[in-house]
């Protein structure tokens, strides 16, 4: 028996499992990947490329799913961050201009996406707004990207970004800008992009740090990955929905709030006080997972009737100290 334990036990903390190589081949082989004629979009894209003032340098088939790219120089001054992604982190773009400069070397071309608007061309970079960043610093005239004909592609390639949001703050900015524009260009419900926008909570404290920079939304993270759904509504529908579930969210903290600051002022001090609170009055914390999943509107409702009960009296230290857990923020 405690063999068989042994087993299926896993160490607390130990991440998910990487998936295991497949079994088959997928996708083109090298040979394949110049075998065919580009299609017209490509064709197109060439052109415009020219008459925007870059070059062309090469067109062929990404080896995973066979879609074509095209390896082009632009003029630096045209290219320009998506305007959802999260902001630059000064740190990483300063070692990028001292790696860069150091071996006077570009050698990992950025992604870029052609975008028209009023008339003007620019190229949106979803996945390489750093280096972008660190070239211009250095003076660089032109930089070189992988360029994706379909437009639409900017907003799944944020998904493989290599510069992903360090902290859950971050994250969500980035998902709440890309919401946004898409509200403005599309009118697909909001499950459609499941893959881009990862989880639907993200887009919900994202409204919530939008109004509150330094809202605590860690505390509140772990209940709405189990509680909140993508919404079957187009976004421009869905967007009233989760301003509103934002606004209820951010007034159930301000009440959280309260209790904190009378656990302060009976002395009690702890980076993970509200956290606590949040978890003694978090009615999904010992649900049994055999019973009927609890809504958004269903949690926060029960959350706000708890904390006004919530009695800083009766906490001790010791109930602090066995609680635990995580801070505030997922930093």
């Amino acid at each position: 028996m405690a063999e068989e334990k042994s087993k299926t036990t896993r160490k607390a903390g130990a991440g998910k499992r990487r998936k295991k190589p497949a079994g088959v081949s997928a996708g083109l082989a090298a040979t394949d990947l110049l075998t065919t004629a580009p299609p017209e979009k490509v064709a197109t894209l060439h052109r415009q490329i020219e008459s925007d003032g870059g070059k062309p340098l090469a067109a062929y088939r990404e080896p995973y799913g066979g879609n074509w790219l095209v390896l082009a120089a632009l003029p630096i001054e045209i290219v320009e961050p998506t305007p959802y992604q999260r902001n630059i982190s000064e740190m990483h773009v300063r070692k990028l201009e001292n790696v860069i400069g150091k071996i006077g070397r570009f050698l990992d071309p950025i992604i870029a996406v052609r975008n028209v608007t009023g008339g003007t061309a620019k190229y949106w970079t979803p996945n390489g707004n750093h280096r972008l960043s660190a070239m211009r610093t250095l003076g660089a005239k032109s930089i070189v990207a992988i360029v994706v004909p379909e437009e639409k592609a900017a907003y799944q390639i944020l998904a493989l970004n290599t510069e992903k949001a360090h902290n859950l703050r971050e994250k969500a900015l980035e998902v709440i800008r890309m919401y946004k524009e898409l509200a403005r260009l599309d009118d697909v419900h909001e499950e459609a992009y499941a893959l881009e926008f990862e989880e639907p909570g993200f887009i919900t404290l994202g409204f919530c740090y939008e109004d509150r920079p330094r809202f605590s939304g860690g505390a509140y993270h772990p209940i709405l990955r189990r509680v909140e759904q993508f919404l079957k509504k187009p976004i421009r529908e869905a967007m009233e929905v989760r301003r509103d579930r934002a606004r209820r969210l951010m007034e159930l903290d301000d009440a959280v709030t309260k209790q904190v600051e009378a656990l302060k002022s009976r002395g009690l001090a702890s980076p993970y006080l509200k956290s606590f609170v949040v978890a003694r009055i978090n009615p999904i914390r010992f649900r049994p997972k055999e019973a009927e999943p609890l809504s958004f509107d269903e949690v926060i409702e029960r959350m706000t009737k708890t904390v006004a009960k919530f009695d800083p009296a009766k906490i001790t230290m010791d109930d602090l100290a066995r609680s635990g857990g995580a801070g505030d923020e997922t930093e």
